[in-house]
């Protein structure tokens, strides 16, 4: 629901991989977006309409993205396609952040575009401390970013999770994701991210801050 720039990037690819896609917009010139090579449907309407969804084969649907510029019709959009239609598979793109950890309480995944924007000019500007890149639901559970002692350049990450006891989820190099595995060696300029219980991120930044024993 909703063909503007990021919803018709993410039906566009959906489209690209084989799955059958229906987008949903108010705006019919919207779809232009799409391109010709789109093999999947339009349909115009509002997003949160029963008719609308049900046009688009709502009942049928393995899944429900709501990127429109407005966040109260994403989040009635999204419990809709839970609530209504029981579609287990939901996401809601919010600008409020505020608005997002509420609607990700209550089990609906949310992407805070404004926030995850802020946080990441924030963590490049004043790169230390700790920076969240995902809590899970009940909070309990986090994926954060660490910054890394320049003195573990040339260790290897097996051996920073061991002293560290930190378990790396992966790291961004040259601008790409990629997995560690026991023998990757850490680089200058990698970004480290780490799963880590939330209440244990302070003691694991001051951990993996301080150089490998022995140096």
């Amino acid at each position: 629901m909703g063909c503007g720039r990021v919803g018709s990037m993410v039906a566009i690819e959906l489209d690209r991989t084989g799955h059958q896609v229906v987008v949903v917009d108010q705006d019919p010139d919207s779809f232009r977006r799409l391109g010709a090579a789109f093999s999947g449907r339009t349909v115009t309407g509002v997003g949160f309409d029963r008719d609308t969804l049900l046009e688009a084969d709502i009942e049928v649907t393995d899944a429900f993205v709501a990127v429109s510029s407005g966040d109260n019709s994403n989040i009635v959009s999204a419990r809709v396609a839970r609530e209504n239609f029981g579609v287990s598979n939901v996401v809601a793109r919010i600008y409020d952040p505020r608005r997002a950890e509420i609607y990700q309480r209550l089990g609906i995944p949310t992407v805070a575009t404004v926030r995850w924007t802020a946080d990441r000019v924030l963590r490049r500007l004043m790169p230390g401390g700790v920076h969240e890149d995902y809590r899970d639901p009940s909070g309990e559970v986090s994926m954060a970013e660490l910054p890394v002692a320049l003195e573990w350049i040339g260790q290897t990450y097996a051996r920073l999770e061991q002293e560290c006891g930190v378990r790396i989820g992966y790291i961004t190099r040259i601008g790409l994701g990629q997995l560690t595995t026991a023998s990757t060696v850490i680089q200058e300029g990698d970004i480290v991210h780490a799963l880590l219980a939330s209440a244990d991120a302070s003691r694991a930044a001051d951990a993996v801050s301080r150089p490998p024993e022995g140096l």
